[in-house]
């Protein structure tokens, strides 16, 4: 079996950049690949979404309904184990609590200066489409996480699209979820062309404002490119994880929730930090047998990134430095384990989410626990934050003046206009003003 990478940083002063590195860092390659793929959307429509389907996701039929049928929602029910359905509606509401708290008020205004007032508006942007990866599995909870927010948010039209599975269709648990949250829009397009298709629109799939959810390269690369056309959102691409431990965790924890995100594929990022060579041992010790409990396919990615460049276990010369390596990466995701997270939490500035102590693995964040689980990846947490109701929302500001307040405003905007040479800024609040409305007075 394979043996993780160990990173010993024990005697090192300065963090190696090499480990800071993300699989998408590069995405030349995939940009150059995406071209025609969004070029043959463009010109031909549904026609180069039936080709894709075909071509990319080996769906063998002449034709597919590109758009989920009824038909499909109701043979989904009936097929779904109803634990599954059960567990679904479950993260549903937990969801749907998180992000109605986090909606903001419609309106707001405060009295800035005595009669006049300022303040936002919050409405929904009016069509969001909402990306559902499916590459290296099924996930509803990506479904959940990019469409309850949307919904709670009012956008008139969420829609979905994700790509079909060999059959053509749309997976059982996805349509549950639509089902159960209200969605009914369930488009059969991913990768490069279901971005496409959604920015340019086509006969079927409606022409959206903006773009939510992870995807793979290709996905990431398509929004970049098409980013003139229609918002990319929060950048979230492929999963990335560091379990930052203490010198009182033991290790075999560490390593159990290490592999969480390293099983999403071998495009993924995932390391445990520590200062303890301690802790450091244990988690090397614990990977090989926590790998037998896992299916095949997801053994072969878990040890690609852990016994890659992208992951494995890094040790520190003390705490201080391994916070220092938590904030220069920006996990997506972060867990703290620690004899006191609350302590380390303040420490943390950059992190798409941060998950404390022993009974809260990455696991309930990305499923239940009511947090959206679509983060920034690669770095991007320095500057952004998980996908929530405000990415289905725009801000507008508004402002009024009564006539009493108008003068005091007046007087500083019309020295601010004449400096800055606007002379049309300084006529609009000259004694013109007062001229014009007086004389429009009954």
């Amino acid at each position: 079996m394979s043996q993780p990478t160990f990173h010993d940083l024990s005697n090192v002063d300065a963090l190696p950049e090499a480990l800071f590195q993300r699989t998408e860092a590069d995405l030349s390659f995939f940009v150059e690949k995406v071209k025609p793929i969004i070029e043959a959307v463009r010109t031909e429509g549904d026609a180069a979404l039936q080709r894709f389907a075909r071509d990319f996701d080996r769906v063998d039929a002449a034709h597919m309904a590109i758009r989920a049928e009824e038909s499909e929602f109701e043979a989904a029910f009936a097929r779904l184990d109803p634990d599954v359905i059960e567990s679904i509606r479950f993260a549903a509401e937990n969801i749907r609590v998180f992000h109605e708290a986090q909606k903001p008020e419609e309106m707001w205004m405060k009295e800035v200066r005595p009669g006049a007032f300022a303040g936002d508006r919050h409405v929904p942007i009016d069509s969001v489409a909402c990306y559902v990866p499916r590459g290296k599995g099924s996930f509803p909870s990506v479904f959940l996480m990019t469409t309850i927010p949307a919904i709670v948010a009012g956008v008139p039209r969420p829609v979905v699209i994700t790509p079909p599975g060999p059959d053509g269709k749309v997976d059982d648990a996805t349509l549950v979820a639509a089902r159960i949250v209200g969605i009914k829009e369930i488009y059969k397009c991913g990768g490069a062309q279901g971005v496409a298709a959604v920015a340019y629109g086509t006969e079927t799939v409606p022409k959206c404002l903006k773009i939510v959810g992870p995807g793979s390269p290709w996905v990431v690369a398509a929004k970049r490119q098409l980013s003139g056309l229609i918002d990319p959102g929060v950048p979230a691409g492929p999963s990335e994880v560091i379990i930052l431990a203490d010198e009182t965790v033991d290790g075999a924890l560490a390593a159990l929730d290490l592999i969480i995100e390293s099983e999403h594929g071998p495009d993924s990022s995932a390391y445990l930090v520590t200062n303890s060579r301690k802790v450091a041992e244990a988690a090397i010790a614990a990977l090989p047998e926590h790998w037998k409990g896992l299916e095949p396919k997801r053994i072969e990615f878990s040890q690609a990134v852990l016994c890659g460049k992208h992951g494995g276990i890094v040790l520190t010369k003390d705490f201080d430095t391994a916070i220092e390596f938590v904030n220069e990466y920006a996990p997506e995701h972060l867990e703290i384990l620690a004899e006191e997270p609350m302590a380390v939490l303040p420490r943390i500035r950059n992190a798409g989410e941060i998950l404390l102590g022993n009974y809260t693995p990455v696991t309930l964040g990305n499923f239940v626990l009511g947090p959206n689980a679509v983060l920034p990846t690669g770095g991007a947490a320095k500057t952004a934050g998980p996908l929530s109701v405000f990415d289905y929302m725009k801000r507008i500001s508004v402002g009024y003046v009564t006539r009493s307040g108008y003068q005091a405003l007046a007087d500083k905007a019309h020295g601010f206009a004449l400096y800055e040479g606007f002379s049309g800024h300084a006529q609009a609040v000259s004694s013109k003003r007062h001229e014009i409305l007086n004389k429009n007075k009954p």
